[in-house]
């Protein structure tokens, strides 16, 4: 169903892709790390793979396939890193003052 000729084909890689969008903020979210980001995109995509296979009864082979995995992959780990990169890299706040509650 994966291809660029047809409407559903389109509509199935934009699918991937937004999914991709999301599962990044997914990874700021629960991974805040961004050294991290790239560990679990390729676990969650190699268990997406697993799925596949064990649901079609055969390995995936088609080329267009693993050229949106690929691309998802790359996406979700670029943009999950970037994310997290801002977060890690935010100024940590210093008050001058001390505090004292007496």
């Amino acid at each position: 169903i994966l291809g660029f000729s047809t409407p559903p084909g389109r509509l199935s890689m934009m699918a991937f892709i937004l999914n991709a969008l999301t599962c990044a903020l997914g990874l700021l979210y629960f991974i805040r790390r961004g050294k991290q980001c790239l560990d679990f995109t390729v676990t969650v995509h190699f268990f997406h793979l697993l799925g596949c296979w064990i649901y079609n009864s055969r390995f995936p082979s088609t080329l267009t396939w693993w050229l949106v995995h690929v691309v998802c992959t790359a996406l979700m780990a670029a943009i999950g890193e970037y994310l997290c990169m801002r977060i890690e890299l935010r100024e940590i706040p210093l008050n001058s003052a001390p505090k004292s509650n007496v």
